[in-house]
């Protein structure tokens, strides 16, 4: 199986605050090449608003915006 690490950069769509994460991307759609394209749910750290990202492996991000229908693990109480 292909394994990528991937270091995205982006500003968040609610506050602006420039946001920082590393990706740990696997699977078959990585041998795509320069058509793979990947998403993710991103949580602001200062707003708390979820961005939702598009990227390619190669780290070059397609598009940032807010995540209309998103769904966050609550914490467990145990």
């Amino acid at each position: 199986m292909i394994e990528m690490l991937v270091e995205l950069d982006f500003a968040c769509c609610n506050c602006g605050t420039s946001v920082g994460v590393k990706l740990k991307c696997a699977g078959k759609g990585l041998a795509g090449g320069a058509n793979a394209v990947a998403s993710v749910n991103v949580p602001c750290p200062t707003c708390s608003s979820v961005n939702q990202l598009l990227f390619e492996p190669s780290g070059t991000i397609r598009a940032v915006r807010p995540c209309r229908v998103c769904w966050l693990p609550e914490p467990s109480l145990n």
